[in-house]
């Protein structure tokens, strides 16, 4: 398991967005990238997700290219807003339930192993209890927990984190600390948070974005 970005660059209608990012990422790692707003952190995710395309640059993912290692689900992305309509009636359960749906059929019929990952996901961000409270009810940091688990059911070996500390209490944000550091036995994980000392702390190393740049 490795994630390797090496000159990339993003635009955006002409506007450079991303520019010569480089990083080399085993497995067993945790990678903090930092840089103000506007460095290009969410940029460099997505182009590692395949939400966009690089105009120059390469990408390989477990050697594999982004496209081949989405068809593998190798990549979980958490987003730092998943801008969730309150309204929308969609229970925690079902949610991180969406993290299995790369490995159902078509129909998207949950078997007994699917179901046994979102417990299994549930439990590990304490959120089990709750399984069955629409999303839209939970707190800003219950949803980022519930997107988490999400994550971690779809069992991928790459974990993108966008801000996975922001709207958490001191309590948690030391359980999903924890909780990361068990994670990286099984992942290559990268993480960003405004608060550098998070970083700091979680980190086996850092990347610097400057201008859109590592």
């Amino acid at each position: 398991m490795r994630v390797e970005a090496d000159r990339v660059c993003v635009e955006y209608n002409g506007t450079v967005a991303l520019y010569d990012a480089s990083l080399s990422l085993p497995a067993g790692s945790i990678c903090g990238l930092v840089g103000m707003n506007g460095a290009g952190k969410s940029t460099l995710f997505k182009a590692l997700t395949g939400f966009v395309r690089p105009v120059r640059g390469r990408i390989r993912i477990n050697g594999l290219t982004v496209r081949e290692a989405q068809r593998h689900q190798s990549v979980a992305y958490v987003p730092q807003n998943e801008g969730i309509d309150p309204q929308f009636p969609v229970s925690v359960w079902d949610v991180v339930m969406m993290g299995r749906y790369g490995a159902m059929n078509i129909f998207r019929i949950p078997r007994e192993s699917d179901r046994r990952a979102v417990v299994h996901a549930l439990e590990r961000v304490d959120l089990l209890d709750l399984r069955e409270r629409p999303i839209g009810a939970l707190s800003g940091g219950q949803r980022k927990r519930a997107f988490l688990a999400r994550a971690i059911a779809q069992r991928a070996s790459v974990l993108l984190l966008d801000e996975p500390f922001s709207h958490l209490s001191p309590l948690y944000i030391e359980k999903i600390k924890n909780l990361i550091q068990e994670l990286k036995k099984e992942k290559a994980i990268i993480l960003t948070d405004h608060m550098y000392r998070h970083i700091l702390d979680s980190s086996d190393e850092l990347y610097l974005l400057k201008n859109g740049s590592t």
